[in-house]
């Protein structure tokens, strides 16, 4: 009987504002994963500027690819796929990602393997947890999602919780500014919160009448921003770490409230998190607890891994591969594209 061949892919993702490529061998197994990241560049304008990110992911794209060749000691004759985050994200900024794998694969005849960008961020999850295999229960949340997916089999998802308004990861950017804390807001509330006091503010946990899973944040914001409004007015000084830490335990409770209804209703004894939000440490230590008091056992990846990378894109382009899935010369940039969509 012959020997199952090696899969090797090269993974690209320039979904927002970083400019990312990886090679991945079989899906798990990372040889490379180079990041080039604008946060420097964007914080001067307090929040991503499209039209840069695009034209930073043209000047890096080239660099980026070079450099995870050259450290996973390959060229792209040893490459047997090309992943690419096609949707959803910012038009401009994936379309650089989509062309650059386009022309790659194209030039020496790969198959090219387009991929939902959520779809990565679940899939970051099998890089450092070789055990993990669906079905379980997955919160993904991000700057732009928070979603609550049944993982049903690599590559077949259903969203059982989505939020109705903002995303966690976008509150936490209002808020951070709000509190003059500047961008991004995510890591540096995080880091403010542990010199607050998490119970100093009561702010509101918001249900959604109609949907047990469903999360909405704006009215969180909003009392946020009526809470420092009054203060001002009132001349009460303001406690940024309160604040922050408040806010913070209101998402967290939310968050870590919602997940485990489903995955008790649903019966699922594996739960994991993804997406930028989820190298948060707060919510890291509330789902850990909250799982092990249930027997359910927890899987999340390493920070570097939440945020946007390529090596979750080529964990994911490559169980698409095995499944078949394969995209045309039409390939586009989908800014909106919903999860389990082609």
């Amino acid at each position: 009987m012959e020997e199952k061949k090696d899969i090797v892919i090269l993974g690209i993702e320039s979904s927002c504002d970083e400019t990312a490529a990886s090679v991945v061998r079989n899906g798990r197994e990372v040889l490379s994963n180079v990041i080039s990241s604008q946060i420097a560049l964007h914080t001067l304008y307090g929040g991503v500027v499209p039209e840069i990110a695009s034209r930073k992911h043209i000047e890096k794209i080239n660099v980026v690819i070079e450099e995870a060749l050259a450290e996973a000691h390959m060229t792209l004759d040893d490459i047997d796929a090309i992943g690419v985050t096609y949707g959803p994200g910012l038009v401009g900024a994936l379309l650089v990602g989509v062309s650059e794998a386009k022309a790659i694969a194209y030039a020496k005849n790969l198959p090219l393997i387009g991929v939902h960008h959520i779809e990565g961020h679940i899939s970051a999850n099998y890089i450092e947890n070789k055990d993990l295999e669906p079905p379980f229960a997955c919160l993904v949340v991000s700057g732009g999602h928070t979603h609550l997916v049944i993982v049903k089999d690599y590559g077949k998802y259903e969203i059982v919780g989505r939020t109705r308004d903002d995303a966690a990861g976008e509150a936490f950017d209002k808020v951070a500014r709000a509190i003059g804390l500047g961008y991004p807001g995510g890591p540096k509330i995080d880091k403010v919160s542990k010199e607050g006091n998490p119970n100093a503010i009561a702010f509101p946990r918001a249900k959604v009448a109609d949907s047990a899973y469903d999360f909405s944040f704006s009215g969180l914001k909003s009392a946020v921003l009526n809470y420092l409004n009054g203060c001002k007015m009132k001349n009460i000084p303001i406690v940024q770490a309160d604040v922050a830490a408040s806010f913070q335990k209101a998402v967290v409770d939310v968050l870590v409230e919602h997940a485990m209804h489903a995955v008790e209703e649903y019966g699922f004894k594996k739960f994991a998190i993804a997406g930028g939000v989820a190298s948060n440490s707060a919510l890291r230590s509330a789902m850990e607890e909250a799982c092990k008091k249930r027997g359910v056992a927890f899987y999340h990846p390493s920070p570097i891994l939440c945020t946007d990378n390529a090596a979750m894109i080529g964990a994911a382009a490559y169980y698409e591969y095995l499944a078949g899935t394969r995209s045309g010369w039409d390939l586009n940039a989908v800014p909106n594209l919903k999860l389990g969509e082609r």
